[in-house]
């Protein structure tokens, strides 16, 4: 067999084995705070690599592929959670062009790339310049506030060459502009009654409900760019009964951190005029994701553009919503990428396009490579 013929025969049984190894980290459930089941199973997987994986306090699997150390170290990470909880259909169905189930994309894939990068560095029989951290997190979906990454960031500080996010379902998007995002949970009270017996009395879901109409018509900026949303609402005792408690989840984002300041003030002055007699209305803060921001020309952006080019990768430079934001906040330089595509991501009809999966981790291993330091 040719020279050519065998390396693109161990690549492609390396897409395999990712695939594969995706399918059983997605039928772990990994519900945000309840990682732990899909945490042990990277860290078994780890140790059948003859790597010495770790669990940190946060609950983060990290295995170190150690280097010459005349670099700085590059941290590699994954994130282990979904958005579904223990109970959901894991339910995953493989077509000729497809793998189709929750969390596949987001992040299953994600974390079995981080295996990847690993078989793929082991094709060149080169140690690197320093050591490469792979780093399973937790806690980087919903009210998890990127709790696994600040433990990883508070570990590593500003002594790597960079952080690299792996999002499974990103490829060809390249985020190095952090979304800011302030959460709050709005909670209203009234003494509530029976809805014959008590009516007239204020109801906590009518309060909120009024609020809710205020809040969706605030003024939104579109440059720089501001988001509302109302994810969740609860509240409310039987059909016959006035509401004596009801609450929102509320999700704010913009891209410029002064816009996101500002539409917080407007929804906290609301929620303060929503007050009167018989109804508190408090916001309570439970979640913030820090912006930031590196500049395109910065040479981990380049080197992460010039990876997915190379693979004939359509680039689009992106802000969102990630682990990356937390070094990104703190002026560190770190990227996001993704190792293939696909669609409905947070539903049950998540699915990943597996063809583009072998450029997506071809670019990873490119891009790592490109990204050491010298001390």
């Amino acid at each position: 067999m040719a020279l050519s013929s065998m390396k693109k025969s161990q690549k492609d049984f390396i897409i395999s084995k990712v695939i594969d190894l995706a399918i059983q980290i997605q039928q772990i459930p990994a519900p945000t705070f309840h990682e732990q089941q899909r945490a042990a199973f990277v860290h078994q997987c780890f140790m059948g690599e003859g790597l010495h994986p770790e669990f940190d306090s946060a609950g983060n699997v990290l295995a170190c592929i150690s280097g010459l150390g005349i670099a700085l170290p590059v941290v590699v990470v994954a994130h282990l959670d979904t958005v579904f909880p223990e109970n959901a259909d894991l339910t995953i169905s493989r077509q000729p062009d497809r793998l189709c189930g929750p969390g596949i994309g987001d992040n299953a894939l994600g974390v079995a790339g981080l295996f990847g990068l690993m078989w793929r560095l082991r094709q060149e029989a080169r140690q690197l310049p320093g050591d490469l951290w792979l780093v399973a997190d937790v806690c980087e979906e919903g009210l998890g506030d990127l709790r696994g990454m600040r433990q990883v960031v508070q570990r590593f500080g500003d002594k790597v060459s960079a952080y690299i996010i792996i999002e499974g379902m990103a490829l060809g998007q390249v985020y190095h502009r952090a979304l800011g995002i302030s959460r709050y949970r709005i909670d209203v009270r009234t003494p509530g009654g029976h809805s014959w017996t008590n009516f007239g009395q204020p109801s906590a879901i009518h309060e909120l409900s009024a609020l809710v109409v205020q809040l969706t018509n605030l003024p939104l900026s579109d440059n720089p760019r501001a988001t509302l949303n109302v994810g969740k609402i609860s509240g409310g005792t039987s059909v016959n009964t006035i509401a004596n408690h009801a609450q929102i989840e509320l999700d704010l984002r913009s891209e410029d951190q002064t816009t996101l300041n500002n539409l917080v003030d407007l929804v906290l002055s609301c929620v303060a005029a929503a007050n009167k007699k018989s109804v508190a209305v408090t916001a309570e803060l439970i979640g913030r994701r820090p912006s930031g921001e590196l500049p395109a020309d910065h040479p981990l952006v380049q080197n992460a553009m010039e990876s997915l080019q190379n693979q004939r990768i359509q680039v689009h430079h992106k802000a969102g919503s990630t682990d990356a934001n937390i070094p990104l906040s703190l002026g560190l330089p770190a990227v996001g990428v993704g190792i293939s595509t696909g669609a409905g991501a947070h539903t049950p009809e998540e699915y990943i396009l597996t063809a583009p999966v072998s450029q997506g981790l071809e670019a990873l291993f490119k891009l790592v490579k490109k990204t050491f330091v010298k001390n």
